[in-house]
């Protein structure tokens, strides 16, 4: 890397520029523009496309959860890997377009012999989390009275500027996340400088033509939940760009697969099933549906990362206090992982009635129902429905080592060789069988087949209660109560 700007033969881009025409080379190239980043590639992906294309500052405006941040922090993969600017510049001034007083000294003084350092890509990326404190001096700068007395200058002069976030992120890429948090009097600042490139600082005209790439993300119900963003700036934004949630369950267990932590440095070998994975997922699609759950606030794609992450560590504690050489997780490890859904979930007045946590049981409980029915559709299970009508009845510790509780459920009328329907065979380790088998007992109890309780576990489904002489029929009687 060249030291000098004699040295130096390149040429100066703008930053929208220069991530254009990576980006095109990218393109033609081929390969995953953002690696990661799933479910995007026919939505999401080709409007940021266009927007950088067109030089653009974008918003991405979406729900929590929906991996805005990790998609705007991905943009400084299209930014040359190094860059030189003025050595010592407080704005990374490119040598042949300084902006800086001190820059434009400098190449001045020195001319050919000015200089020059090397900035790294990932050095050209500034985020800023908005809050409603956050002062112009923040992200704009500020007059710094003791540079002025002590360079015995003028409080109007720019040498006299104690820059803020905005104008040290020059030819790069400055985020904000969650803009409608922002002050007012901040966005307009921020316009300023998009159009015009001036501000006023303390009440001194500052010209400042900077040259970065403004991102934003927001979340839609911020607009009236907490702030919203003028319209001047809003008007100044080039392309508004909506994310969403996965489309498909499946889609939803990739991206968990790939961010929940469940390959864990242990004695146990973590094995997650299928079906586990399906019932995890399933909650988080379920809840979004949920008429108890507040669809403005959204519920996020971390909200099955969490419980994949809290159903693994329960049954990892379980291998290690049972000395198993499997970790394999149960529905009952699910159940185990209700603090990661009940903080994870915003209720409307019927879901605070009811509770967060018998919610998530709910959830739960459907989300096996779903699963179950996806494998065992004309499954005939009779035999197993049988054993608990006549009586049966079956309890399990979720602390139980695999082995006793495979002794356990072997009692059960053709329970066990109902799990081949889950591709399972009887060379498979007795952690997983066990797992399985639960989960059928599980599906069984989601659709009412059969009932569970604390005291008896699981056993025959319970017969509705027969109306006294003389007293109306309970199905008889809510109709009439819908009806007046």
């Amino acid at each position: 890397m060249v030291q000098t700007l004699g040295e130096y033969q390149g040429r100066n881009r703008s930053v929208k520029d220069e991530l254009r025409e990576n980006l095109i080379a990218r393109l033609r190239e081929g390969g995953e523009l953002f690696p990661g980043v799933k479910g995007y590639g026919d939505t999401v992906v080709p409007q940021v496309v266009n927007a950088i294309l067109s030089r653009h500052n974008f918003i991405l405006l979406g729900l929590r959860g929906q991996a805005k941040t990790r998609l705007i922090r991905m943009l400084t993969s299209l930014l040359d890997e190094w860059t030189p600017y003025v050595a010592g510049a407080e704005l990374r001034d490119h040598p042949l377009a300084p902006v800086s007083p001190f820059a434009r000294r400098t190449v001045a003084e020195r001319g050919p012999a000015t200089p020059l350092a090397w900035l790294h890509r990932d050095q050209r990326y500034v985020e800023k989390l908005a809050t409603p404190d956050v002062t112009i001096a923040d992200m704009i700068g500020d007059i710094d009275p003791i540079k002025a007395a002590r360079a015995t200058q003028t409080l109007s002069d720019d040498l006299n500027i104690h820059y803020g976030l905005l104008p040290r992120a020059n030819r790069g890429i400055f985020a904000i996340n969650e803009l409608p948090d922002l002050a007012g009097k901040i966005q307009v600042g921020l316009f300023n400088i998009m159009q015009e490139g001036d501000v006023q600082i303390k009440g001194f005209p500052v010209r400042l033509p900077l040259d970065v790439l403004l991102v934003f993300t927001a979340n839609p119900e911020d607009y009236t939940a907490r702030g919203k963003i003028i319209t001047p700036l809003k008007d100044r934004i080039g392309s508004e760009i909506r994310t969403h949630y996965p489309a498909t369950v499946e889609l939803g267990m990739e991206i968990t697969k790939q961010e929940a932590w469940t390959a864990r440095n242990t004695a146990a070998c973590v094995r997650v099933p299928d079906f586990i994975r399906e019932i995890v997922e399933a909650i988080a699609f379920l809840a979004r549906d949920d008429k108890r759950i507040d669809k403005r606030s959204g519920v996020s794609q971390r909200l099955p990362i969490s419980v994949m992450e809290n159903t693994v560590s329960n049954a990892e504690r379980r291998a290690l206090l049972n000395a198993e050489a499997d970790a394999v997780p149960r529905v009952a490890d699910i159940y185990a992982a209700l603090p990661s859904i009940t903080g994870k979930i915003e209720l409307e007045y019927e879901g605070e009635l009811k509770g967060g946590e018998a919610i998530g049981r709910d959830l739960i409980r459907m989300a096996v129902g779903r699963v179950y029915s996806s494998y065992y559709e004309g499954v005939n299970v009779a035999m197993i429905v049988k054993f608990f009508e006549r009586g049966g009845a079956l309890r399990i510790d979720a602390a139980t080592n695999s082995t006793d509780m495979l002794a356990q459920l072997q009692t059960v009328d053709g329970l066990l060789e109902k799990t081949g329907a889950l591709g399972l065979g009887s060379s498979e380790s007795d952690a997983l069988r066990a797992a399985a088998a639960e989960f059928v007992l599980e599906g069984l109890y989601a659709h009412r087949r059969i009932s569970r309780n604390e005291e008896l576990g699981f056993h025959g489904a319970e017969e509705r209660r027969r109306p006294e002489p003389g007293e109306e029929p309970r199905e008889q009687a809510k109709k009439r109560r819908q009806y007046n």
